[in-house]
């Protein structure tokens, strides 16, 4: 069958827009196939800096001849109908239409219309020109005197020619005519446009990838990136090092080269002094170069000087001038980040003005991340027009992180090793909180705003602060993703909480919320952020106190559903535990009346009480007794709509059967258990407490008459099963689970 070959040619396009448009250009045409009514057996995208290409295999040489019939209207119909039906048809008099009969809507006209096939060239020809002309760059543009012209072309990039044939592999392909923009389409494409920029002509796709890897052009992007991570890796080996690995700098760097040649280059040594977050960071934004280290030493090794780039054309002199010549560059910006580094470390020429900053904050003006934040402080930087200043937000936050404190490890906590009382975790936290904001006025932060944080953490180590101090300065911005690790430190658990929290109370309070399509603060990841430190660090936090909105914590439990059931936890048993774990029920006795309840603005409490009912309802225990309940419940319902008298409590006295005798006995152990459980957050042994009234729930349906004629015994035996109902409400609403 025939292939389709297509190629457009252009000035280079951004490295970022390169994947997106050539899956844009595959949907686009085989879309456009599909449509007209062809069908294909496979297509494949590629790209390169100048070119998007698709392979398009067992395209159909034609469409299907259609045959369709379209009813008219009725034969006694008014001439203008029947016009009307004539001209949408095609038809040139009604002689041409054939009359059916309908017992019922009597004889009518009917037009059989035949679409012949049109062959696929064709086909591809009317489709490329609307394709090319609505494609769907980020960014484009006109270019040359036709620009001037209404309705030009619009490219991301001046676009150089166009190759399109079509045909089977065995036989000479047809190129497909059409012209767009001035450029009409051939069976012509160049290579490298250093190396080998002279046209050459196309037969088949292996003709055609052959010719451009002759031509210095390697068409594949993903063989590209294997290229440069191979000669990457060599070269670095034989220096006795390894590459640090940036995919997200391979993905882009593979989208600048058509031929990629891999070369290592060098600075002085005396730049090591940098972090090598800020070397990797100056060199990856200003020459697209990678790092190297020492083999063995992992993510804590210090960097080489040496560093690796990428080259698009094979140099004569092996790209010696093109190493030394980005060697300079990359010099004089790491000279630059020199500067930062130093100055950042440096008093600020104006730390006496901020006196009045530093002694509101507590800070200490002879150390400089102390100065950089009396001076975030002092400049007035505004956070929120309705929440105030950078400087309000950071006390708010010192502030709620020690309550966060107190209340998450009221007996101390393990910081470095060591156990520290309440009072110096408390101090710990705070001073954490104060220094967390202050690099935000560093040179370092200023020139690389993805630094944030960790800049704030070395200038802390430098400064002499506590490691959980210099640890939480840098983690309390984590999580930043569902990839993202969570803070383990108790201070950096603290300044992370109550940062979020002060972003979510605070958005809340001026009613600036997310909408379903809008979430401009972040503020969804800043609630799940909230739940994974919770969840996964094993937290008890009463997050109603901390938000006073209801709402909010209601905004909490649609993103803790989220997580949870990305965890794989079913979406009824949330909803269940959510909506459980309330007295619904005047019967219920004193003992339970007194237990502690399970609390639903405690995350992980109610994530335990997930998992547990999960488990429970996975038994035939949990099973069986769900059943029942179901019966309980229906039963009750009806009972209350028609206003039947349910005593108050049960009466032992008017207990005649044993199996209601039995029941009354496993509701109280039931019961017992249940409230010992719960008082604990035990629910393990909570689910284990309600698997008692399995079985006597089962006999009790089979033996008992609950609707007796007897208005006080049906009475006390309704109050026996609201029994039932309450226990269970105790740790769920069972009325929610499915199944």
């Amino acid at each position: 069958m025939p292939d389709l070959r297509l190629e457009l040619r252009s000035e280079e396009i951004p490295a970022r827009m390169q994947r997106k448009a050539a899956g844009d250009l595959k949907k686009l045409v085989t879309d456009a196939l599909v449509e007209a009514g062809l069908t294909y057996e496979g297509a494949r995208e590629y790209w390169t800096p100048r070119r998007l290409t698709l392979d398009v295999r067992g395209v159909d040489a034609r469409s299907k001849d259609v045959v369709e019939e379209r009813k008219g209207p009725r034969t006694d119909a008014p001439p203008k109908a029947i016009e009307g039906f004539l001209r949408g048809a095609g038809l040139a008099s009604i002689d041409a239409a054939s009359v059916q009969s309908d017992p019922k809507k009597g004889d009518f006209y009917v037009a059989t219309i035949r679409k012949p096939g049109r062959p696929a060239e064709e086909i591809i020809a009317e489709a490329m020109p609307k394709i090319l002309r609505d494609f769907p760059w980020p960014k484009s543009m006109r270019w040359g005197p036709a620009s001037a012209a209404p309705g030009s072309l619009r490219w991301v990039r001046p676009l150089q020619s166009i190759l399109c044939t079509f045909g089977p592999e065995t036989e000479e392909p047809v190129v497909v005519d059409f012209e767009v923009g001035g450029i009409r389409a051939s069976n012509l494409t160049a290579g490298h446009r250093f190396h080998a920029p002279a046209p050459f002509k196309v037969r088949r796709f292996d003709d055609y990838a052959a010719g451009l890897e002759k031509a210095f052009v390697v068409l594949d992007a993903e063989r590209r990136k294997d290229i440069i991570r191979h000669d990457a890796e060599n070269l670095a080996f034989a220096r006795g090092l390894e590459v640090v690995p940036d995919e997200g700098l391979l993905e882009e760097v593979s989208g600048l080269v058509e031929w990629p040649v891999t070369l290592m280059g060098a600075f002085e040594e005396e730049f090591l002094q940098i972090p090598p977050e800020v070397i990797q960071l100056t060199i990856k934004a200003n020459q697209k170069c990678f790092v190297t280290r020492p083999q063995g030493g992992g993510q804590t090794s210090t960097l080489s000087n040496d560093f690796l780039l990428v080259s698009n054309i094979a140099a004569s002199d092996g790209g010696s001038d093109i190493a030394r010549g980005n060697g300079k560059v990359v010099r004089a910006r790491l000279s630059d980040a020199l500067y930062f580094w130093e100055t950042d470390q440096a008093a600020l020429p104006d730390v006496a003005s901020l006196r009045p900053s530093a002694d509101k904050l507590g800070l200490d003006l002879a150390k400089p991340l102390d100065q950089r934040m009396a001076k975030l402080d002092a400049l007035g930087v505004t956070f929120h027009a309705k929440l105030g200043t950078q400087g309000q937000r950071v006390a708010r936050i010192a502030a709620l992180a020690e309550t966060i404190a107190a209340t998450v490890y009221p007996d101390g906590a393990e910081l470095d090793g060591e156990t520290v009382s309440a009072e110096a975790l408390k101090l710990h936290v705070k001073r954490a909180a104060l220094l967390a904001k202050a690099d935000l006025t560093t040179e370092a932060v200023g020139e690389f705003p993805e630094l944030q944080g960790l800049m704030g953490r070395y200038y802390a180590a430098l400064q002499g602060e506590h490691p959980s101090v210099q640890a939480a300065i840098e983690d309390h911005y984590k999580p930043l993703g569902p990839g993202d690790q969570v803070p383990a430190d108790p201070v950096a658990i603290c300044v992370s909480l109550a940062d979020k929290l002060d972003m979510l109370v605070g958005f809340w309070a001026i009613d600036e919320k997310p909408t379903g399509s809008k979430d401009p603060y972040a503020l969804r990841r800043a609630a799940l952020g909230v739940i994974r430190v919770v969840l996964e660090n094993g937290l008890t936090l009463r997050l109603g106190s901390m938000t006073p909105a209801g709402d909010l914590l209601a905004f909490f439990h649609d993103r803790l559903k989220v997580q949870l059931r990305d965890s794989g936890a079913r979406h009824d048993l949330v909803d269940a535990v959510l909506s459980g774990g309330a007295e619904t029920d005047a019967a219920i006795s004193l003992l339970v009346r007194e237990i502690r309840q399970p609390q639903n603005d405690d995350l992980l409490d109610v994530t335990r009480r997930v998992e547990a009912l999960g488990s429970f309802l996975a038994t035939e225990d949990g099973k069986n007794l769900l059943a029942g309940y179901r019966r309980t419940a229906n039963i009750l319902a009806a009972e209350e709509k028609k206003g039947t008298a349910i005593a108050a409590t049960v009466d032992a006295a008017l207990l005649t059967q044993a199996e209601e005798t039995a029941l009354f006995a496993a509701i109280g152990t039931a019961e017992t258990t249940l409230s010992q459980a719960l008082q604990t957050a035990d629910y393990e042994r909570a689910m284990a407490g309600l698997a008692l009234l399995r079985a006597p729930v089962d006999a009790f349906f089979d033996e008992v008459l609950v609707n007796a004629e007897d208005d006080a015994v049906r009475a006390n035996r309704l109050a026996l099963l609201a029994r039932i109902r309450s226990a269970c409400a105790r740790v769920a609403d069972f009325s929610r689970i499915a199944g």
